[in-house]
């Protein structure tokens, strides 16, 4: 009898501990800001970075479920970011809250913005608003994260610092060093306005992926798609390769801000 007992109460506590298990696991609704290289797939048959990042997430034992949405906008600056304003173009701003009010009605779920600008802003020439300078990133990025902050209580944001692209960048738009060189000095403007929500927002703007920027560089030929320019054969979007490697540097810095 004691036997028979034992086979029937261990697999319901097994499953009552799977089940607290389970509830425990933060559940994340995230929708991914940005431009081409948030946008961008790689080549046909590949999926873009934040899919990557969301597989990623998924394959931790921390998270629970996921949703997300991908607004990134091939070409935009944090000008087309910003709300509508004397400012700011409001181009794309009502994309990324038409995705968070969708998704923020999934109660017991945790809304993050993923976050990752800049590429454009540092054009010589080309983007909108461009060239734009530390001080007005710097700016655009906090109108940005303080309009959704407001808008949208409990959620959070992770910026993740802009990658590397060749001094020869020149399609369209023009990049080249300068605009490589004004890219650099985004990054600590990124870091010095999170210690700021340190103080300001306690708990809900964290720093994202730091490490692709080297990476890409280091690695640039096997990222990259090599793309013809005016100056040259340059390297600014990843190849298919190069969209998994940055969304698993994305999942990886999302999770250990909010898991």
């Amino acid at each position: 009898m004691k036997t028979n007992i034992t086979a029937i109460l261990l697999p319901l506590f097994l499953t009552t501990i799977t089940l607290v298990q389970a509830q425990n696991k933060p559940n994340l609704s995230i929708v991914f800001i940005g431009n081409s290289i948030t946008q961008g797939k790689g080549g046909d048959k590949g999926l873009p970075p934040p899919t990557h990042a969301v597989n990623y997430l998924k394959a931790q034992k921390k998270a629970g479920d996921i949703a997300f949405v991908n607004v990134g906008k091939s070409g935009s600056t944090t000008l087309d970011w910003l709300p509508s304003g004397p400012v700011g173009t409001g181009k794309w701003y009502g994309l990324a809250k038409k995705a968070a009010d969708s998704l923020y009605q999934l109660k017991d779920h945790q809304l993050v913005f993923s976050m990752k600008l800049g590429t454009n802003d540092s054009a010589i020439e080309g983007p909108n608003g461009s060239p734009v300078s530390k001080e007005q990133y710097r700016k655009n990025i906090q109108t940005i994260i303080s309009e959704l902050l407001t808008k949208y209580p409990g959620s959070k944001v992770v910026i993740h610092h802009p990658i590397w692209y060749s001094e020869n960048t020149y399609n369209r738009s023009k990049y080249l060093k300068e605009g490589l060189e004004r890219l650099k000095t985004y990054i600590p403007e990124i870091d010095g306005l999170i210690s700021e929500y340190k103080s300001s927002e306690p708990g809900r703007v964290f720093k994202g992926d730091t490490k692709a920027f080297k990476h890409f560089k280091k690695n640039a030929v096997k990222l990259f798609k090599p793309e013809n320019g005016q100056a040259g054969t340059f390297y600014l979007h990843p190849n298919e390769e190069g969209v998994k490697v940055l969304g698993t540097y994305w999942g990886r810095a999302i999770g250990k801000a909010v898991l």
